[in-house]
């Protein structure tokens, strides 16, 4: 996956926020839900359009500890898996 695609969050899943810093994501298009640990909610609110895969990376190394070395398998993995949910997408940049 290229590093400098910009993935979105569907606009119409909301995020409910628990109070120890997990969340579920709610579709209320198909009723399905998803729990995110608090890196994936950390990961999930930079998904806005603006900031590539390796923005996110980066920021995720930049904040939190123990970061593992494959960083980006899990990054790639957990965006491509909100994808195919359902839950996200990417903003293309058309030519002109």
């Amino acid at each position: 996956m290229s590093d400098d695609l910009k993935p979105i969050a569907n606009p119409t899943v909301v995020l409910r926020e628990e109070f120890d810093d997990w969340a579920i994501l709610f579709d209320p298009d198909t009723g399905n839900a998803f729990g995110l640990n608090p890196t994936s909610v950390f990961i999930w609110k930079l998904l806005d359009g603006r900031h590539t895969i390796r923005d996110i990376i980066n920021e995720v190394q930049k904040n939190f500890e123990e970061v593992p070395d494959d960083v980006e398998v899990h990054v790639n993995e957990f965006i491509n898996d909100l994808i195919e949910r359902g839950y996200a997408g990417y903003e293309w940049k058309q030519e002109g």
